[in-house]
């Protein structure tokens, strides 16, 4: 199965977006500090994943969440998540 995934610091109000093949692994090493991106982030959480068959299909939705009007498109999906922290 390959994930897209949305990490999110409510210290920073940021979003981290990512693609993996193995989500549990990918978020040991995010609270291992071994990513670049989110070495800074001590508060993130995961508030969103997506589960595509087809690994082409899951990277052009992760490239759609980084853009401007995917952002966008996350914050109004998960307004009620975000309202919650």
């Amino acid at each position: 199965m390959n994930t897209v995934y949305v990490l999110y610091s409510k210290k920073d109000d940021k979003f981290y977006i990512g693609f993996t093949s193995d989500l549990k692994r990918r978020l040991v090493e995010h609270k291992a500090k071994k990513n670049h991106t989110t070495l800074r982030y001590s508060d993130f959480e995961l508030i969103f994943s997506e589960d595509f068959k087809n690994k082409q299909d899951a990277l052009r939705r992760e490239k759609y969440f980084k853009t401007t009007k995917g952002r966008k498109a996350l914050r109004l999906m998960l307004k009620e998540t975000l309202e919650e922290r």
